[in-house]
């Protein structure tokens, strides 16, 4: 398969002086090089978000029981100035 690919142009002299002073076409230094990079790296492990479910007790507190959100909040907010 045929590609184009874009390369600083340092870079792409460098690589042309190397595979000539190696003996070895462009095709072959890109192949092995790319060969060499992929095998090199191992996959990173997917990410995988912990179950932060929370199964205890029977819901809310009696005295949350039938409390409004306003009741709530002041009750999570108190002493810290909110």
């Amino acid at each position: 398969m045929k590609t184009t690919i874009e390369l600083p142009d340092a870079l792409l002299a460098q690589a042309r002086r190397f595979a000539d002073s190696h003996d070895m076409t462009m095709k072959a230094l890109i192949e092995q090089s790319l060969r060499k990079v992929m095998a090199e790296k191992k996959p990173e492990p997917k990410f995988k978000l912990r179950d932060g479910s929370f199964h205890g007790g029977n819901g809310l507190t009696p005295e949350f029981q039938n409390a409004d959100w306003k009741k709530i909040r002041d009750a999570i907010y108190e002493g810290h100035g909110a």
